[in-house]
């Protein structure tokens, strides 16, 4: 059975289930440190969410909700299933989960952005409802 909760402590032992997702993110992104986790834990705008089946952590999901002049918005980042774990319905829970925080915040819309390399996470997304959205995203890097 696939638990999902919000993260509200930062200790070792969630420290290094966050560092073991992160690899299989993104190859670029850097481990984080337990001043870094306790930040999100502590932030008012930003939950993760963690997916448990038992004792083992299956994958994680970035949720930030943000009110804006237009409305309160919210947006999905950094979603990752450990890779013992795909294919099992956690990406589905993760998501549904943070779909259903998202409306109880009162978000009109959630966005997230994938790469079009991952396919299974873009049918997924697709088959939650997303729909692509024709626009430009730019990034700055600092």
């Amino acid at each position: 059975m696939i638990d999902i909760y919000e993260l509200s402590s930062a200790d070792g032992k969630t420290l290094r289930a966050v560092n073991e997702l992160i690899p299989q993110l993104s190859q670029s992104a850097s481990v984080m440190n337990e001043i870094q986790l306790r930040q999100l834990v502590e932030s008012e705008a930003t939950k993760l969410f963690f997916a448990q089946d038992k004792e083992v952590v299956l994958g994680m999901l970035s949720l930030v909700i943000f009110p804006i002049p237009t409305g309160t918005k919210a947006w999905v980042e950094d979603v990752v299933v450990s890779q013992t774990a795909r294919g099992k319905g956690v990406g589905v829970a993760l998501m549904n989960h943070a779909l259903a925080v998202a409306k109880d915040a009162g978000a009109k819309s959630v966005d997230l952005t994938s790469r079009p390399s991952r396919e299974v996470a873009n049918k997924l997304y697709q088959k939650l409802g997303f729909t692509a959205r024709e626009t430009n995203v730019y990034r700055l890097k600092l």
